[in-house]
């Protein structure tokens, strides 16, 4: 892996992880594209980078990152079911993710799902208040859901909040606050099973690594501002549209027999 390839990759990374639209998808266009898929290096790095997300969530929350305690305990309550989930079905899980034509039939069908999202929510939606403890636990039980590749963490949490009465605003800043636990667990669990396969790093790839996360923080940032103020003015539809157009790529692409890859 070059550098130009773990900043493009931190690019994809920090653009669509909170945006609803699949960082696995974009994240095996990209690597595939590079012709990088396959490199061991890089599924570590796509897995690492995920860091400087997260602490972009933080820095651009830490005001509401710290204060009570209420607010850390419907975190967790959110948090658990995907972790329960996450330690059941580890194996089916894995197996999905090694199924590219499944994130290429998730992204389209949950394209298909955000082209009437605006019009079952037009009317519903206005509690900008945090969720409640009940609330928070069906947000985390829409959360399993995005453990079907293609689905998209965001894109689920977001959906499961508007179902709790929380205007996209809401909606989408306890998607964000949700992920910190989520991808951080993640990350970890991804970094101590290569810790136990021995893998080693040389300076080269620790540069790379730091590299990557200090882009995906940076356009992280810009994503979860621009995607604030975008979804509240204009909703859902053009992410559907989008989401359709990259399911069909990968359709299209792997049906033709092109060596796709989930990273």
């Amino acid at each position: 892996m070059s550098y130009l390839h773990a900043i493009i990759l931190a690019i994809i990374e920090g653009i669509t992880e909170f945006l609803p639209v699949s960082s696995t998808g974009h994240m095996i266009l990209g690597s595939s594209i590079m012709g990088i898929a396959h490199d061991p290096f890089t599924k570590l790095f796509t897995v690492a980078i995920q860091l400087g997300a997260i602490l972009s969530v933080i820095i651009l929350y830490w005001k509401k990152f710290f204060q009570t305690l209420d607010f850390y305990f419907k975190l967790v309550v959110a948090f658990i079911p995907a972790a329960v989930f996450g330690v059941l079905f580890n194996d089916q899980i894995d197996a999905l993710l090694e199924n590219v034509l499944v994130v290429g039939i998730t992204l389209f069908i949950g394209g298909v799902v955000f082209l009437f999202l605006d019009k079952l929510f037009s009317n519903e939606n206005k509690n900008d208040a945090p969720p409640s403890y009940p609330s928070a636990l069906k947000i985390g039980l829409f959360q399993v859901i995005a453990m079907i590749p293609g689905v998209s963490r965001s894109a689920a949490t977001i959906i499961g909040g508007l179902t709790q009465k929380l205007t996209r605003k809401a909606a989408a800043e306890f998607s964000f606050f949700l992920a910190v636990p989520t991808m951080f667990a993640a990350t970890a669990k991804k970094g101590y099973d290569y810790y136990k396969e021995g893998i080693a790093f040389d300076s080269n790839q620790v540069n790379l690594l730091i590299v990557g996360n200090i882009v995906a923080f940076i356009v992280a940032m810009i994503a979860i501002k621009s995607f604030i103020g975008f979804l509240t003015k204009h909703g859902f539809k053009v992410f559907g549209y989008y989401r359709i157009a990259v399911g069909l790529i990968i359709i299209v692409l792997y049906l033709a027999g092109y060596q796709l890859s989930i990273v």
